[in-house]
């Protein structure tokens, strides 16, 4: 999942199936508040996963002690000392939210940042990173992959996907566009560096992505109504929708009897899992089966 915003589950739609590693791919809150940061350790807590691993986003600053440091310093007109602490918790609190949920039950709460790269460009200045006198921020979609704006811009970062490319891994989870909800399943081109460019070009979506061997999964466009549907399509839609509730989770499966068997090193699942959107559907959290290695006996 990702995207939450600070937000819990209603009992309606919270999850109730049971995973191996629960992932939130940024955006825990909206503001970086410490009553945000408790609804969402309240969420996280109410999933049945051994393993829950979370990147804190671009909203999440005070996670970044930097950062906060520096918003509160440049805020106009001052911010007075008792409201910062009330609101946002002294510096190092929010983390500590973290730490003491991982101490203090059976779950795991790794916050990371050198994997999941939570970076951000301005307006945000959390979790900041400059490459080639750029700004950069994730975890954004790769480029070309879910990534796809109201706008219909491309909001992805070419950067990401070039070291998605290189990596092949078998899942690649991101969020922050609300809009590109879905999964797809990216057969690369080639076995090499996943690039026919030349040694000096980075991979990108058109060279590297094998796109008739690709299928779409699931996508919001697939979900929502339209005037141009036909009623064949219009029911098509309606079922998915009830399905997704009665669910409450979007599922997709990559095993060796599945129709969509995941080919190590040849594909990977692309999952755009933001939880946020649009007020005619309620968008959920995905739940994947993938094969993954035994660990080896010691």
């Amino acid at each position: 999942m990702s995207d939450t915003h600070g937000a819990d589950f209603s009992p309606e739609n919270r999850p109730y199936q049971h995973a191996d590693v629960a992932l939130h791919c940024g955006d825990l809150t909206d503001g970086s508040k410490l009553v945000e940061f408790r609804s969402t350790l309240n969420m996280l807590h109410s999933i049945e996963a051994p393993l829950k691993l979370v990147i804190a986003g671009n909203h999440d600053f005070t996670m970044d002690i930097a950062a906060c440091e520096s918003k509160v310093a440049e805020a106009i007109p001052p911010l007075e000392p008792e409201f910062v602490a009330r609101e946002y918790g002294i510096l190092g609190q929010a983390r500590q939210l973290f730490d003491d949920a991982r101490h203090g039950g059976i779950s795991i709460y790794a916050l990371l940042r050198r994997m999941g790269l939570p970076i951000s460009p301005k307006p945000w200045p959390s979790f900041r990173h400059q490459r080639r006198n750029r700004h950069r921020h994730h975890p954004r979609p790769s480029e070309g992959i879910m990534d796809y704006t109201y706008g219909r811009e491309r909001a992805g970062c070419s950067d990401l996907f070039a070291a998605v490319a290189r990596a092949r891994p078998r899942i690649h989870c991101f969020g922050q566009i609300h809009e590109g909800l879905g999964a797809k399943l990216g057969t690369w081109k080639h076995s090499g560096s996943g690039s026919d460019n030349g040694a000096d070009k980075p991979p990108n979506h058109f060279t590297a992505i094998d796109n008739e061997n690709s299928p779409v999964i699931e996508k919001l466009a697939g979900l929502r109504r339209s005037t141009m549907d036909s009623d064949e399509m219009a029911q098509e839609k309606r079922v998915k929708l009830e399905r997704l509730r009665q669910s409450r989770c979007a599922t997709t499966s990559h095993c060796t009897h599945d129709e969509y068997p995941l080919q190590v090193g040849r594909q990977t699942l692309f999952i755009n899992a933001s939880i946020t959107g649009g007020e005619d559907i309620v968008q959920r959290p995905w739940l994947v089966d993938i094969e993954l290695p035994k660990r080896a006996e010691i």
